[in-house]
């Protein structure tokens, strides 16, 4: 089975297939619809051959589309006919859930994806979990996405990007019992050091993910909903 994987994210939207692993990459962002990806995705693979679709989207989904509008695309991506528009079996998953599913290995595994934003994902004994912690809250008010997605790079510098980036990881990787992390996303690559546990993910886990959604049982859950409060309770970081 050839499996056609479109990653939709917040910058590009990456497409791949089972016999073309290498991505071409669609801008995207803040202006981009569900009409308009899917017609520049059909002109970006005609003469490709497939037999079904995987598609990563960023935020809650049910496995025929999304249940959530983007934070960082425009809006319309709910109850857009996308089986009628690709006229091809499809199933939609979290975009940090089809990376955590293409990178896994065993055991408890806490995805984390910093780019444009911030994607979470946990696989436990094969079965992967989409999980929302960006919009939780983390420190004087800001999310977490704030701190360690694309904006607080831009805003806080890489020096202290990178010291976020680390405490995030050990603050959730303590909550959830992970085994270990695997880090992933556009600017998983500024990372210098990486505490043991903490792995960096390839470039091509999200289009391993796409083909794995038609070889494996793949489970996704809603997404968490964040505390009325923006406080965060004190508590003691464990060290890994």
């Amino acid at each position: 089975m050839n499996v056609l994987v479109i990653d939709i994210g917040g910058t590009n939207v990456k497409v791949a297939s089972s016999d073309r692993r290498v991505p071409i990459k669609i801008p995207s962002g803040p202006e981009m619809t569900a009409q308009e990806m899917v017609t520049r995705v059909l002109e970006a693979t005609r003469g490709w051959k497939y037999d079904c679709i995987s598609i990563g989207y960023p935020g809650p989904v049910s496995p025929t589309g999304p249940l959530l509008e983007p934070h960082n695309l425009a809006p319309g991506w709910v109850d857009f006919p996308y089986q009628l528009s690709f006229k091809k079996p499809l199933r939609f998953l979290n975009d940090a859930a089809m990376q955590a599913l293409g990178g896994y290995v065993s055991g408890r595994m806490l995805f984390l994806g910093i780019g444009t934003g911030l994607g979470s994902a946990m696989v436990v004994e094969g079965r992967v979990l989409a999980l929302e912690l960006a919009h939780l809250p983390y420190k004087k008010g800001r999310t977490y996405e704030e701190y360690i997605g694309l904006a607080g790079l831009e805003r806080r510098g890489k020096r202290r990007w990178r010291k976020s980036v680390l405490d995030v990881i050990s603050l959730l990787r303590s909550a959830l019992l992970c085994d270990f992390v695997l880090l992933g996303g556009g600017n998983a690559k500024l990372m210098n050091l990486l505490p043991d546990g903490v792995l960096l993910g390839a470039n091509t886990n999200a289009i391993e993910g796409g083909i794995r959604m038609w070889q494996e049982t793949v489970s996704s859950v809603p997404p968490a909903t964040p505390p009325a409060s923006s406080r965060r309770p004190r508590t003691r970081r464990a060290k890994p």
